[in-house]
């Protein structure tokens, strides 16, 4: 089973991907509520010594650390620095996506999104 690590700063769009990628059972979804948060989640993840995530969905503007940041301290570990990463954000500006592909993120979502259009994507990205 794929283990995703969700994160976003609206604890309803999280449940949303949760729900959305559950349901068939293949994947494990952890939350994070922003970028900091979810660099605390992945060096819990790593002191416990669990897998790391298979893929990443993370918002563009959250509180305390925005998702460009935190992909930049994502792709400086050598254990993600080849992980899929997708942006799930409302952001849609042609600066920010060139921002994004600066910083390796693998691909680019605009909320709001389908169950279905999420859940092929992320198949897709991981080969499913």
């Amino acid at each position: 089973m794929n283990k995703i690590l969700a994160v976003d700063d609206s604890a309803s769009l999280r449940g949303a991907i949760t729900f959305a990628l559950t349901k068939l059972g293949k994947f494990d979804i952890v939350e994070a509520e922003d970028g900091a948060h979810a660099l605390g989640v992945i060096d819990q993840h790593r002191e416990q010594g669990t897998s790391t995530f298979d893929l990443i969905l993370v918002d563009v503007n959250m509180p305390k650390m925005n998702g460009f940041e935190m992909i930049e301290q994502v792709r400086e570990m050598p254990d993600y620095r080849f992980t899929p990463i997708l942006f799930l954000t409302t952001e849609n500006s042609n600066e920010s996506k060139a921002k994004g592909r600066k910083l390796n993120a693998t691909g680019w979502i605009t909320k709001p999104f389908s169950p279905e259009n999420l859940l092929g994507i992320v198949e897709r990205v991981l080969h499913k």
